[in-house]
């Protein structure tokens, strides 16, 4: 089983949400603590975000990354799905852009 812990981004983010996305929230984080990698609403980034996983929550988003090694997951960002990724180059960092 992994651990799991939350950026500050997707911290802040998650306890603003509404009861009923927080519930499901939860059911997608406690998903991921028993399989980070087979599940039909996850999908593995390619490109300029390999190594990066997504997490389909109805409309939104959960971007994390896996250390295998700690048995740590890193949920990374909790975006909607209209916006885009960005990768800062400077900064090892994904942001999110709305459209």
């Amino acid at each position: 089983m992994y651990e799991l812990v939350l950026t500050r981004k997707a911290q802040k983010f998650y306890q603003e949400v509404e009861a009923s996305l927080a519930q499901r929230l939860n059911r997608c984080f406690d998903q991921l603590r028993q399989n980070a990698y087979e599940h039909p609403n996850i999908k593995r980034f390619k490109g300029d975000f390999a190594g990066l996983f997504r997490y389909r929550v109805g409309v939104w988003r959960v971007v994390y990354k896996v250390d295998e090694k700690q048995q740590l997951i890193t949920i990374l960002l909790i975006a909607h799905r209209q916006g885009y990724f960005v990768l800062d180059i400077n900064r090892p960092e994904l942001k999110f852009r709305g459209s």
